[in-house]
């Protein structure tokens, strides 16, 4: 299985981590168009700027389930291709944009078309990656969202600095456009479609992956699924958990920018700092949580870091920046580093006919506690004139994820 596994790792792996990380975009790079200077343009009003960053996940939230369930039953690699093009067309039109209407229409419709995005690449690796590899397989695809924080972060400094939010919207939406023909020409939908295995490496990788369904309760349909004590607080806590992450993802530029004598470029290398760490973390966390197959305790000790470092944060206020950035790194790695074997989770305690729609459900909970966060958090800072609100409210809401995965995961 060594020469079948790196074959799979080198062909499939790259693809999905670029596709995923141009998705990513267009979730992050709002931030620094709210901190550069489209809110004077375009008139928008603190609460309309919080709105419009959160709408994005309002769209997210409505269409996870089906597109998860065509993903499952019909095809990731098709449903994918046509989220690239709708996305990378709608990303390049906000750069367009001349009023409020208009922005309001595109921010919820770049949720819609990108919804099915994440569950179906995690449906489309449970077809190509074994138990024993599947965190490290998530957390490859899922390391395209601080790897793009990262990278966006320094570019959109420079490009909002230089050309303008409108360029830096158009420029980074483009490449989607051009990438939907690369992913058609490269992804496979299973391992018995790709004429670059052997037959017997086909018949291994499709036994393998049928032998570890046989192991798993059935499960009759979705209702059934969605009703488990499981499936249920894992929504929860991934709701929660989502909360105080894009919270942090959307308003951290308006954070630092906001300390004394912040430029806009400092600003995005400062934001891309957590992201740095994020990466290490997740690599880490995904490694040992593949070798020992202890799901559990590589997610909620990070969700608790991420708590205590928020709530650090509150308490030094603005007194010290530079520590109480520093606590900001490391809440923004810890609440990163857990993704892998979190959604590993899920494919391994459900039937392969309703784990699609379960990620689905799961996922599109994980949009609404994004959209609360986006929203709220950016109400807060607005309300309050500062960020302790919005610290203490990302540090419970972690809290209370780390608690109920010590719960959950122990049921499963």
């Amino acid at each position: 299985m060594s020469s079948l596994a790196q074959s799979r790792w080198y062909r499939i792996i790259p693809i999905v981590f670029i596709t995923y990380s141009l998705a990513y975009l267009d979730r992050a790079n709002f931030g620094f168009a709210a901190a550069g200077g489209m809110a004077d343009d375009l008139n928008i009003t603190p609460g309309m700027s919080s709105l419009l960053g959160s709408l994005f996940f309002l769209g997210y939230f409505f269409f996870q389930i089906p597109g998860a369930h065509y993903a499952a039953h019909k095809s990731a690699k098709k449903l994918i291709f046509w989220s690239l093009i709708l996305w990378g067309g709608f990303a390049t039109a906000t750069g367009m944009v001349n009023n409020v209407s208009a922005l309001i229409f595109i921010r919820f419709m770049l949720g819609v078309v990108e919804s099915a995005v994440m569950p179906a690449m995690l449906i489309l690796l449970s077809q190509w990656f074994t138990k024993q590899e599947r965190s490290r397989a998530n957390t490859f695809l899922i390391l395209g969202n601080p790897a793009t924080v990262l990278w966006m972060s320094v570019l959109s400094g420079y490009l909002v600095d230089s050309l303008g939010w409108r360029w830096m919207f158009i420029l980074q939406g483009l490449p989607a456009l051009v990438w939907a023909l690369i992913w058609w020409k490269m992804i496979d939908e299973k391992p018995k479609d790709a004429t670059w295995l052997t037959e017997m490496e086909k018949d291994a990788v499709e036994k393998q992956l049928r032998e570890e369904q046989q192991g798993i309760k059935a499960v009759k349909n979705y209702a059934e699924a969605f009703r488990s004590k499981s499936v249920i607080l894992l929504c929860l806590q991934y709701l929660l958990w989502s909360l105080g992450l894009y919270g942090f993802v959307m308003w951290l530029p308006s954070i630092i920018k906001a300390a004394p004598n912040m430029d806009i470029v400092t600003t995005g290398w400062l934001s891309a700092v957590p992201y740095i760490l994020a990466i290490i973390a997740m690599l880490a966390a995904s490694h040992y949580s593949d070798k020992t197959l202890n799901r559990k305790i590589f997610i909620w000790p990070f969700l608790l870091i991420g708590a205590v470092a928020f709530y650090g944060s509150y308490l030094l206020g603005t007194s010290n920046f530079w520590l109480s950035f520093t606590l900001l790194v490391v809440a923004g790695g810890a609440m990163y580093a857990p993704y892998g074997p979190f959604f590993a989770v899920i494919t391994e305690i459900l039937p392969r006919n309703v784990a699609g729609g379960a990620l689905g459900l799961i996922n599109s909970m994980g949009a609404l506690g994004s959209f609360g966060g986006a929203y709220i958090v950016g109400y807060l800072n607005g309300a309050t004139g500062g960020f302790g609100a919005s610290y203490i409210l990302m540090s419970v809401a972690l809290l209370s994820s780390a608690i109920l995965t010590v719960i959950v995961v122990k049921r499963t």
